[in-house]
């Protein structure tokens, strides 16, 4: 794409000189007469750079710089001034403006001078749209979740973003703590530098050592080469340590050291590296049994968790799932190319009812099987994979008076089946009723057990009876 100038003079001999230079180097010149036709200009094209004449009628260059740093911090504004005014000039390099000429203008100086300011703004302008995709990705708002939890932890995020401390995250396998930690980082003054994850728990010790710290040539066999490790390829950036608990004590000492001294040694070298890295980690561990334990480094411990967040299980959020339902149906039906509008109300409360082990990780995999597989335009029961379908039933209505010898869980299922089926005559719409769930889902479930129909004669143990009776 051809680079865009406005050049800005009242003298219009002047402009003509500029804008023919320019054209003939490739550039796209529009010209303004004086200071608000610039500005005019400005509002209805995005120009990479403005060459203005500083002593004009009206506005002067100077004033045009102050409006152009407000409203279109991108681009480049060059001073053109008299010898008698270089002072003034030098004062708008101060204030923002990317250089000077002075006249009679220079021909290669201009030159010179306009690539390098073009280049300034293009490359300012990039920063900015990444800046913004980024945000837009990773905002702390972005994060799904209204449960009163998740609401609480958005809110310490966007206090902790701001600074360098050293974060913990706790949660169980798929909570998102990968995500919680990329929104830091890009909600943070590090954004626009690298964000470098690595799995603790998913490589061997002496790999991982040479991934976080490096190593030199000759190391080791195979080491042909010099290896920059992951804490200089973070510098001014963020590191983020996924399962720190599953880290050897040996390297536990080596982190800590990293966190003390903000330096690295590669493995092999002798010479110490200074990094300014910030340190996010996380783990579904608990790490004061780990200490307890003599597997986890008290001290290492107390400068990882300065700032410590503790994600929910999606048990413990179940009013997001819908809401994530919805996100991750847009998502695949997007991907796939399918014309997917929503969830049916039954397939939605079998969602509801699931534990989901896999946390939020298994319930976008379970819609993005729904979403590949389904060819009608609202998901339905059909679309969800058989553990959905006959996971245990959800007895939150229930007080239960349990037999001193105990009831395995299956067992009890079980009866509450058959009690069901008793107490509806065999009508397999009214059993589903009294059990909160689809016709569908009762067929599964009855088919798990090998319960038919002719078979449902409530059996002896175990009492039932709903809450507040």
């Amino acid at each position: 794409m051809e680079a865009t100038v406005l050049v800005v003079d009242d003298e219009k001999g002047q402009r003509e000189i500029l804008k023919a230079i320019l054209e003939s180097e490739g550039y796209d010149v529009a010209t303004a007469a004086c200071g608000m036709d610039a500005i005019e200009a400005i509002q209805k094209t995005s120009f990479d750079l403005v060459l203005s004449d500083l002593k004009m009628p009206g506005m002067s260059g100077h004033e045009l710089l102050k409006h152009i740093l407000r409203e279109r911090p991108s681009v480049s504004v060059v001073i053109i001034t008299a010898h008698g005014t270089i002072d003034s000039a030098v004062e708008s390099i101060r204030e923002g403006a990317f250089d000077y000429l002075t006249k009679p203008i220079d021909r290669e100086k201009l030159l010179i001078i306009t690539r390098k300011a073009v280049d300034k703004s293009r490359l300012m302008s990039e920063n900015l749209l990444l800046k913004q995709q980024l945000e837009k990705r990773f905002r702390v708002e972005g994060i799904i979740g209204n449960d009163s939890k998740m609401r609480d932890i958005f809110r310490m995020m966007k206090k902790v973003s701001g600074s360098s401390a050293t974060v913990l995250i706790y949660g169980e396998s798929g909570t998102g703590k990968e995500l919680i930690a990329r929104a830091i980082h890009h909600a943070s003054p590090r954004s626009l530098k690298p964000f470098m994850a690595i799995n603790c728990a998913a490589i061997p010790e002496n790999l991982l050592e040479t991934e976080l710290f490096g190593y030199e040539k000759g190391a080791f066999t195979g080491a042909y080469a010099r290896n920059t490790g992951l804490f200089e390829a973070a510098d001014g950036g963020t590191i983020f340590l996924d399962e720190i608990g599953d880290m050897s004590m040996v390297l536990q000492a080596k982190l800590l050291r990293v966190l003390q001294e903000r330096e690295v040694r590669r493995v092999g070298g002798s010479s110490r590296i200074k990094v300014n890295v910030r340190i996010i980690s996380a783990t579904n561990k608990d790490l004061d049994a780990e200490i307890k334990n003599g597997r986890f480094r008290e001290d290492l411990f107390y400068r990882l968790n300065v700032i410590a967040f503790k994600l929910p299980a999606l048990r413990d959020r179940k009013t997001d799932i819908p809401e994530l339902v919805a996100y991750f149906i847009r998502l695949y039906a997007g991907s796939f190319g399918k014309q997917i509008k929503g969830i049916s109300d039954d397939a939605m409360n079998l969602l509801m009812n699931y534990n989901w082990p896999g946390n939020v990780r298994q319930l976008e995999a379970v819609i993005e099987r729904a979403v590949l597989l389904s060819d009608a335009d609202v998901l339905g029961e059909d679309s969800l994979p058989t553990e959905i379908m006959t996971s245990p039933i959800m007895l939150g209505n229930f007080d239960f008076e349990l037999p001193e010898e105990g009831v395995s869980f299956e067992d009890f299922e079980r009866e509450m089946l058959v009690k069901a089926m008793t107490k509806a005559n065999g009508v397999l719409g009214k059993a589903a009723n009294l059990l909160g769930m689809s016709y569908r889902t009762l067929q599964y479930r009855l088919n798990k057990f090998g319960i038919i129909k002719e078979s449902y004669t409530a059996p002896k143990g175990i009492t039932a009876k709903p809450k507040g009776s």
